[in-house]
């Protein structure tokens, strides 16, 4: 499987690429993590490449070679998009984060991302994942909410997921963020 996480800085990717890296492990599959930060500490794009099977050469994922895409919002899933395979599928936070061009006003965040999904017949999952994580008790469960749908629509066991969270999130926040998974989970 070729996973592809993708967001801007401050979202929790990477928190989400290492509960899916524990779970797919937990499973019994080799795991390789890559990540590319761009200006990540200002907002800019995050990208962490997910691998895993029985065996897995290189973290890196190509052009045409994305299973899945976890896109935390909506510019950032149609930035991805030439990385989805034909028959891979796109889970999409609806939430949009204004990049800095759009912030200065010398760009135009896109309308209708969407709709281009839906004219192109990119197959994808589109939920509201900010609003999940505040109905959880906290706006940063985003990412593992999204987390939460991506794992109804894999093949890994849902009791390898809980395990894969206890092992990757710190007590404290544990139950918070079982709560924005389970909510993920069903909303999917």
């Amino acid at each position: 499987m070729n996973i592809m996480i993708v967001g801007v800085g401050g979202q929790g990717t990477l928190l989400a690429s290492r509960i899916l890296g524990a779970a797919a492990q937990a499973a019994g599959h080799q795991v390789k993590l890559s990540e590319v930060h761009g200006m990540s500490q200002r907002g800019g794009s995050v990208v962490t490449y997910v691998k895993y099977g029985p065996e897995v050469n290189s973290p890196v994922i190509e052009t045409g070679e994305a299973d899945m895409i976890i896109a935390f919002e909506e510019l950032e899933a149609y930035r991805s998009l030439p990385f989805l395979k034909k028959d891979g599928v796109m889970i999409v936070n609806t939430q949009k984060t204004d990049p800095m061009p759009v912030i200065t006003g010398a760009a135009i965040y896109p309308a209708g991302i969407l709709d281009i999904f839906k004219e192109q017949g990119v197959r994808y999952v589109a939920c509201d994942a900010l609003a999940l994580a505040k109905e959880a008790g906290n706006v940063k469960a985003v990412n593992v909410a999204l987390i939460g749908v991506m794992a109804k629509n894999s093949e890994l066991d849902r009791s390898i997921w809980d395990a894969a969270l206890e092992a990757a999130v710190p007590p404290k926040f544990l139950e918070l963020n079982k709560k924005a998974f389970s909510l993920g989970y069903e909303q999917a």
